[in-house]
């Protein structure tokens, strides 16, 4: 009797204790925000830890829901959309009434966000435009068009002489922020291409179309599918390698190149850079990375387009307030996804290059002086 006494007192203990620790765990688990802990309100899923633009993005947010008196969960889908979409059932399940989320792939994305239609959930889609369904009620970006011009105008600014050869890198063909990316940045190019000022390196594809400014998605896709990184610096240091091999030195010497963000970039210039035969590159990007800033401080890329996140998520999360306080969110503009147009809100751009690095970045609390060296 004493035994099992002693065997009952324990097993006691025990379920005493997993009781405290499933407490404990449920209310981890209940969100980046605060709230009443009965369900979560607004459910954000972002594409990929891998790259360190989501990572800040993520932090951006639980910065600006802090305060918030709404409950909040982020997930990440890490490149799948079928984790993507297990993502948005997870959050569904927890009872949300607002979902943000930027897809992995535009159009695999449209299933996702339809079954939070079913269930009365406003979808914002976030940086990235989710296309071919009506189940988008808004769209928080920057202006992507503004972002290619902005880095192809650049090149046109910097480049000297006539012949410069032109090595043009899109992002992934699955995103449709990289047709606009390279649309924007096309519509700029091109007409420097036709006249002799730049000469396409390494896409037969550009090529074929030189003669023509506004490409259709068509034309687009047939260019992007030969010179696309996919967003994967690896991918891109391959494909910089194969063209580079691929060329004679009339191709080198000084070149252009269009990159379309910070991650490929820095691949990419690290591969001009250790070829002899290319005397000089300007190269552009995107996203104001901390690694990029201290390769523009250094001079191993030219420009980024610096996008400040924490606008873009304080609109993000203001829309989302809006809607839960049950008022129509401001919108700026819209965009054809292929099913329909698309209220948005855009925000803008801004140029960074080591002449404004400081001024952009460091005096406007985006970054710390002491995440560089070399910082004049």
């Amino acid at each position: 009797m004493r035994m099992n006494f002693k065997g009952f007192l324990f097993l006691m203990v025990l379920a005493l204790f997993t009781m405290v620790a499933a407490a404990c765990n449920s209310g981890e688990e209940g969100g980046s925000g605060s709230g009443s802990g009965s369900g979560v309100d607004v459910g954000i899923v972002l594409p990929t830890k891998d790259e360190p633009r989501w990572v800040q993005d993520e932090q951006r947010f639980k910065d600006a829901l802090a305060d918030s008196e709404y409950s909040t969960e982020i997930l990440f889908s890490q490149g799948s959309s079928a984790k993507e979409k297990e993502n948005v059932e997870a959050l569904l399940n927890k009872g949300i009434k607002v979902l943000i989320i930027t897809p992995h792939d535009g159009a695999a994305a449209a299933a996702a966000v339809e079954a939070a239609k079913k269930d009365d959930v406003t979808v914002i889609a976030y940086d990235r435009l989710i296309t071919d369904t009506d189940a988008v009620d808004y769209y928080v970006t920057f202006d992507s068009l503004a972002v290619g011009a902005a880095q192809a105008q650049y090149l046109v600014d910097n480049a000297e002489g006539t012949g410069v050869p032109l090595y043009l890198y899109a992002g992934a063909s699955s995103d449709n922020n990289a047709f606009l990316f390279f649309q924007g940045a096309w519509e700029v190019l091109q007409p420097k291409i036709a006249d002799g000022t730049f000469k396409i390196a390494n896409s037969s594809e550009a090529e074929a179309l030189k003669d023509t400014k506004e490409l259709d998605r068509d034309q687009l896709s047939k260019i992007i599918g030969q010179v696309t990184t996919n967003w994967d610096p690896n991918e891109s240091k391959n494909k910089a390698q194969t063209h580079l091999t691929s060329v004679g030195d009339d191709m080198k010497g000084n070149v252009a190149i269009l990159a379309p963000n910070d991650g490929t970039a820095r691949s990419i210039a690290d591969v001009f850079g250790s070829d002899s035969a290319v005397t000089d590159y300007l190269i552009t990007g995107q996203d104001a990375e901390k690694a990029s800033i201290q390769y523009v401080i250094d001079e191993k890329q030219s420009m980024t387009v610096f996008k400040d996140v924490r606008t873009l998520v304080e609109d993000a999360m203001g829309m989302a307030v809006e809607v839960l306080d049950g008022n129509e969110p401001e919108t700026t503009g819209s965009y054809d996804n292929g099913a329909g147009d698309v209220k948005a809100k855009q925000t803008d751009v801004i140029v960074v290059d080591k002449e404004n690095v400081k001024a952009e970045l460091i005096d406007s609390g985006y970054y710390e002086a002491g995440d560089f060296t070399g910082l004049e």
